[in-house]
This record gives C-alpha cells, structure tokens and sequence, in this order.
C-alpha cells in the first residue's frame, strides 16, 4: 500500500459531504438518546446507552456505504481509474490504501461518537442512581470492539460491491441486504426453534436459513451490548473468541477476493 493512495482518500472525504453527515448523525444519536432516557422513570442511563448503541449499530455502515462510493465506486462511474491505477501503482496498492482511508476517519468518528454517548449515560446515571447501572469500563470497551468488527464486514463486503459493479448504487442496496440478512437470520432461526408454529413448514424453512450460516457470517451476535447495559458478563457469548477469529477470517477473504477481482478487472 502506498501513502500516495491513503492520503489521496484522506482528501477526497475531507471534500465530501460525508464529514458533515457523520457530524449530523452524532447529533441525531444524542438526541434520541436524551429524549428516551427523558421517558424512563427507573432506567435512564441504561435506556440512553441503549438506544444510542442502536443508532451507531444503523448509521455507522450507512457512513461506510457512502465512504466506499466516494473513494472507490466513483473511481469507476466518473473514470478516475485512469489515473489512480496507472504505472507505478497497482490495483492492490490502490485499493488497499483507499480502504484504509476509510477505516481510519471511520475509526475516528465511532471513538468520538462512543465516547459522547458514554459520557451522556455517565450523566444520566450521576443524575439518577439506578439498582443496575450500566459498566462504562471494560464492557463497554469490549461492546465497541464488537461494533468495530462489525463494520469491518461492512467494508469488506462493500468494497467487494464496488469493484465487481458497474453501477455505484447497487452498493448501497447490496451491502444493506447483506447486513440486514447477516445480522438477522440466526434470529429467526432460534425463534422458529423455540415455536414452530410461525410459520407454515417450519421445518424446511428453518434448515434453509440454518444454510446461510455456511455463506455468511453471524453478524447479529456481534451486539453484545447486554454486557454493558446491565454490567454481566454472562451475556458474552461462551464462544466469541471463535466468533471473533472467524468474522476476522471472513473480513480477510472478501478483501483478498476484492484484490483478485480489481486485478482481473477489465477497464472500458
């Protein structure tokens, strides 16, 4: 990867109205947080952590969705790629240092975005003592984690999108199915296991999403954030370390695969 390409995507966002949208989604997740804890008489601090964790977990990929269109899909549409991936750059150079110049600001806005909202649920709880006060410490340290690992699979599969397409929307609406589909499906299979009366041939439908398991990763036991809420660690999964090695893995592979197709891509 050369500085030439990481810097070259620090500028581009710099430029780009999504540095002003993150500014707005912060806001937006303050708000909400403030106003639900305002309509509990027992739990504020919890209710305000809670909701703005639910906040980052939705706009947080809508923020890498659009990052990924401006340094890598416009690229494409606007034909930059003449330039960017001309001698003495490769492909692999380019598009590794343009997804680390999304991490990096990416990174910046949830440590600053985390640490609001920690700051917010410590005034809360200062205000109002409750029986369960939520653990800002190593929990939530751990909590954070979780959701960095998660948009790490945002990003990989969004880049992967964007340099297989064509047209730069379709990264938008895949890389939202996927995470929708990821983050979901081991729920409703473990609702389905616990009443199969939901729906008509459970059966069948249950070893069909089981399916997707072997395709794509759980994304949706990354929220651990029960673990900070309530301060229990005994709602940490007893197997997240290979649900973390595995996600890693899984991010790995479609990066990889991302710089194979990019390589075999052909320019028009």
């Amino acid at each position: 990867m050369r500085k030439t390409d990481f810097i070259h995507g620090l500028m581009i966002i710099s430029r780009s109205r999504v540095v002003p949208i993150a500014g707005l989604m912060i806001l937006f997740m303050l708000t909400v947080s403030i106003s639900s804890a305002q309509f509990s008489g027992r739990q504020p601090a919890t209710i305000a952590l809670d909701s703005g964790i639910s906040i980052l977990r939705f706009g947080l990929p809508l923020l890498v969705i659009l990052l990924v269109q401006e340094l890598i899909s416009n690229e494409f549409d606007r034909k930059l790629y003449l330039i960017s991936t001309t001698y003495p750059r490769s492909r692999r150079s380019f598009l590794l240092g343009r997804t680390a110049a999304i991490a990096v600001p990416l990174s910046v806005i949830l440590i600053v975005a985390t640490a609001l909202l920690a700051a917010l649920a410590a005034w809360f709880g200062h205000g109002y003592g409750q029986i369960t006060p939520p653990d800002l410490g190593p929990p939530y340290l751990v909590t954070i984690a979780f959701i960095a690992l998660d948009l790490l699979v945002v990003l990989a599969i969004g880049t992967l999108i964007a340099v297989t397409t064509t047209t730069p929307s379709f990264v938008l609406i895949g890389t939202l199915g996927f995470m929708l589909v990821a983050r979901s499906y081991s729920a409703i299979v473990a609702l389905l296991t616990r009443d199969t009366t939901l729906v008509g041939n459970a059966d069948t439908y249950q070893s069909s999403l089981g399916l997707l398991g072997y395709l794509l990763p759980d994304l949706g036991t990354l929220d651990v954030r029960m673990i900070s809420l309530y301060g229990d660690w005994q709602f940490l999964p007893d197997d997240w370390p290979l649900r973390v090695v595995s996600t890693l893995a899984y991010a790995a592979a479609l990066f990889a695969l991302s710089v194979w197709a990019l390589n075999r891509k052909k320019f028009s």
